[in-house]
């Protein structure tokens, strides 16, 4: 029998640092590689309105090429609506601003967060299972991953040593 597929969010980063991008350690390139591999086999989480595929296409190659987060974004424009590969929430922007939403955690410890991230945030707080975001890199969910965590996010940091240093070297930034 095989074990349920559970839904996940990618953040951008993650394929970014799979293709290599600001020169990761390669234990973070393998994580970052490993883990799409297995969104790739399972169930990846998006929203309606494409804010996420439209970042990945923005950052990354539609054909596929040259990296395997290039080719995770081929996977994606393929398999968006086959429902058994991937899964689609609606998102309510704001009115103050278009990149935030209205299913982003009103937390004020949470005010700070990155307006740009938002959008994955806010797709796991959509969506009925609540699924876990995967981040490479990104320094500034690390720094607000209790935050993240006392809202009911669920953040997997696939390179916890690269991007505790990160942090520490942006001074907790």
């Amino acid at each position: 029998m095989r074990a349920p597929v559970l839904p996940t969010v990618v953040d951008t980063n993650v394929p970014l640092t799979a293709n290599k991008t600001d020169d990761p350690s390669p234990g973070c390139v393998l994580a970052c590689v490993q883990a799409l591999q297995s969104v790739m086999t399972g169930h990846l989480v998006l929203d309606e309105h494409w804010h996420i595929i439209n970042e990945y296409r923005h950052k990354l190659s539609s054909d596929g090429q040259p990296g395997i987060g290039d080719r995770f974004l081929k996977w994606v424009l393929t398999n968006h609506a086959n429902p058994q590969r991937c899964s689609k929430v609606r998102l309510t922007p704001r009115q103050e601003d278009p990149r935030d939403f209205e299913e982003f955690p009103r937390d004020e410890s949470l005010a700070g967060f990155d307006p740009s991230d938002r959008k994955f945030v806010a797709v796991s707080c959509a969506h009925p299972e609540r699924p876990v975001i995967l981040q490479a890199t990104d320094s500034k969910w690390w720094g607000l991953r209790e935050a993240l965590h006392q809202s009911g996010v669920q953040v997997r940091f696939l390179c916890p040593k690269d991007i505790e240093q990160i942090h520490e070297r942006k001074g907790g930034q």
